[in-house]
């Protein structure tokens, strides 16, 4: 009766498993959300206008109910002392760098999430958390992470960062574009409160041309290059600027898309898994049939 059992699991258990790894890879692990509209928005920073007042840095803070202190800490110019990057608990930074042509005035540097056309986080996520919105923001749902951080290792500019000091529930944390704001029909808060309109909001189609307009236009005040134009395959955030981008620090990423060399790997892992319920059904159906099997001898 025992052997008769047990015959009949396994041959259940067996249908279960073939069903398992029938299953096509497109219902078998998540599918990233990675829309390319053709309409999405896009932001062109001119580093040749900013002033280096950190009200960006400001307003950013507010959006996204970070400590931000008063407005007039913001003045503190012994912050570019030293190099800074976005982290948990400002998405966005302004570094200051020595000018090319004029050392009295400075060349301030804005930096956040390049929102990717192709991103390496979404493509890396092997649960589906982060996705490429029609509005051009790639966002992160904290509901799907499982925090792996793989988002982390696969960005070519290493913009996500991790709440590692916070021990319950932390998160992702980068610019999500304003995500929010932009859905009501507002720019991003960063956008908004620029009192020298160094950042543009707009079509980022309309952006790449508005930008060559002003190379041509200007050319003893641009070098003649878009950053953003075609790194990592487009960005939706793009910059001008009086010098070369790799004396400001701007990562030599190549046109070709980031996610490349981790899509097939990443999903790979999980393209054809055994489900977690279906998984625990089976060893737990082992043990059954094991134990009483003992209780029967």
């Amino acid at each position: 009766m025992a052997n008769q059992s047990r015959r009949d699991f396994f041959k259940t258990a067996g249908l279960l498993g073939a069903g398992a790894a029938g299953l096509k890879p497109k219902n078998a692990h998540a599918v990233p959300k990675n829309v390319l509209s053709d309409d999405r928005m896009g932001v062109l920073v001119d580093t040749t206008v900013c002033i280096g007042c950190r009200r960006c840095e400001y307003a950013c803070k507010k959006a996204h109910d970070l400590p931000a202190g008063n407005m007039e800490s913001y003045d503190d110019r012994s912050v570019f002392e030293n190099m800074r990057r976005p982290d948990d608990k400002a998405l966005t930074v302004v570094n200051e760098y020595p000018s090319a042509t004029n050392p009295e005035i400075p060349t301030n540097v804005k930096i956040q999430c390049m929102h990717c056309d192709h991103p390496a986080c979404v493509s890396a996520c092997i649960v589906g958390a982060f996705s490429k919105d029609a509005s051009g923001s790639v966002v992160w749902d904290g509901s799907k992470c499982i925090g792996c951080r793989y988002c982390m290792v696969a960005c070519p500019f290493q913009i996500p960062a991790f709440e590692y000091g916070k021990a319950i529930q932390p998160e992702i944390r980068k610019c999500d574009f304003c995500i929010n704001r932009t859905k009501e029909g507002l720019p991003p808060a960063c956008v908004e409160i620029c009192p020298v309109e160094a950042i543009t909001y707009g079509r980022r189609y309309e952006l790449v041309k508005l930008a060559h307009q002003k190379i041509d236009k200007n050319p003893d005040r641009y070098i003649n290059y878009v950053y953003g134009e075609k790194e990592v395959g487009g960005t939706s955030w793009m910059y001008l600027a009086g010098q070369d981008f790799s004396k400001l620090d701007f990562p030599a990423v190549g046109e070709h898309p980031a996610p490349g060399a981790t899509e097939s790997l990443q999903h790979a892992i999980f393209a054809y898994f055994v489900p977690p319920a279906l998984l625990f059904s089976l060893l737990g159906g082992i043990m059954w049939i094991n134990r009483k099997t003992e209780d029967e001898e």
